[in-house]
């Protein structure tokens, strides 16, 4: 192998081994913008319709003041949280999804409004109806 052929392929090896070492180096840089924290549950709660609290974390209280009408306290602040609710079967013999509906929103800091209806129901429950549910607070 003459000289020149030896420098070339001298050259490329160290451009490889160098090119290598930028990579790895790059590749494990810290990256510059600050990561948010990944969302957790602060609370969740499963309710009968009568509105006891069947199972439930960072729930500190419930009242049921009216037909399908419940507040809910919690431990924590509900500011830029979701807020997620779903109706619930009641051993089966519950209308189900499509039938019922539910409403949450933030009352203040640390107070949900749940409102629970059977909008397919004939008779005067057909609006407001008392069904059980589960929350579940994400922040």
């Amino acid at each position: 192998m003459n000289a020149s052929r030896k420098l070339v392929i001298g050259a490329a090896a160290l451009a490889l081994t160098v090119g290598g070492l930028v990579a790895v180096s790059s590749a494990s840089a810290e990256p510059r913008e600050a990561r948010q924290a990944a969302a957790v549950t602060t609370a969740w709660a499963k309710v009968a319709a009568n509105g006891q609290v069947l199972g439930g974390q960072g729930i500190t209280g419930i009242n049921k003041f009216g037909i399908g009408r419940y507040n809910i306290t919690t431990s924590s602040g509900l500011n830029g949280c979701a807020l997620l609710g779903t109706i619930n079967t009641n051993g089966g013999n519950d209308p189900g999804p499509g039938s019922s509906s539910i409403l949450v929103g933030q009352v203040n800091g640390n107070t949900l409004f749940i409102r629970t209806a059977t909008p397919s129901q004939p008779g005067s429950a057909a609006v407001d109806s008392d069904r059980p549910f589960s929350i579940n607070v994400v922040c």
